[in-house]
Formats: C-alpha cells, sequence, structure tokens
C-alpha cells in the first residue's frame, strides 16, 4: 500500500467511492474533487492498493485550512474507505496525516459526522475531537444529523 497526495487523475475513483458510500448524501461528483485538489489551501491524501497489474484506490481523506497562515483552522471535508478495505486502520492512517498536518500548522479542527456513524465517531473521540452539537438535518437528502466536533490545536492540547 501506498499514501500520496491525490491528482485530478483520482477524481473519478473517489466520486465512484462516494457513490459507494453516501448514496443517500448529496455523494461528490468527480468534478468536486477535481476542484477540491486544485485550491491551494487543500490537502488531499489517498491510500492506494496493488491490485494484480493496477493500483487502485481504496481509501481517501482530505481538509481545508481556513484562515490566516499564522492562526489557522482546518476542516475535515471528506474521509472515506471503501467497504471492502475498511476495519484495517486505513481510516486512522489518514487521520492521522491530517492531524499531522494541521498540527504543524498549530491549528485547530473541525468536523461534521453522521449522528449514526458510531465507528467515525470513536475514531474522531480517540483522535481528540470533542461533539460540540447537533446539526439538524444536516445531510441532505436524507435529512440525517450531524454532530459538529472540533479538536483543539496542538499547544491548546499541551496546555
Amino acid at each position: 500500500m501506498e499514501i500520496r497526495a491525490l491528482q485530478t487523475r483520482d477524481a473519478a475513483r473517489c466520486a465512484e467511492l462516494e457513490q459507494i458510500l453516501f448514496p443517500g448524501d448529496n455523494p461528490w461528483s468527480r468534478d468536486i474533487f477535481a476542484i477540491e485538489f486544485s485550491h491551494p489551501h487543500t490537502f488531499y491524501l489517498g491510500v492506494f492498493d496493488d491490485e494484480g497489474d493496477e493500483e487502485v484506490l481504496v481509501a481517501y481523506a482530505g481538509m481545508a485550512m481556513l484562515g490566516p497562515r499564522d492562526d489557522p483552522e482546518f476542516e475535515i471535508h471528506t474521509i472515506a474507505v471503501d467497504p471492502e478495505h475498511q476495519r484495517r486502520g486505513l481510516g486512522r492512517l489518514l487521520m492521522d496525516q491530517l492531524m499531522h498536518a494541521a498540527d504543524s500548522f498549530d491549528g485547530q479542527v473541525f468536523l461534521e459526522v453522521r449522528t449514526d456513524n458510531a465507528p467515525a465517531i470513536a475514531m474522531y473521540e480517540a483522535f481528540g475531537f470533542v461533539n460540540q452539537g447537533v446539526r439538524r438535518n444536516y445531510y441532505q437528502p436524507s435529512g440525517a444529523d450531524a454532530y459538529t466536533m472540533s479538536r483543539p490545536s496542538r499547544s491548546e492540547r499541551e496546555q
């Protein structure tokens, strides 16, 4: 397996996985992923597995850096693992990378997660995220609620 930054050529596979993983919640298209990858303030990674002669994207994650460079905040946009590769630590591997990037800028991190996604919530809590509240009907068109979670900056955690 290999971890690397996602590129425009990876956008179609991300969109394919979105359709599988988030069918009732307005999954992102190839074009949305391609645009996200091109922004200078976003950070998107993928885990690739060799399947025969081919390298296949099996997990991806992305976040944005918001605010001034000397005092940024980060927002996780997405994290997803192909159902055939779940429960192998790939989500945690990607979160390690995202949190390392945020910590290198000493930034606080925010995210939204479906209130019924217990495995993701447990992973986020293991990374130091705390629940800040509920956004009712956040995911559309399903109408599922989301928790808003945040993780303090490295300097705040070290106090």
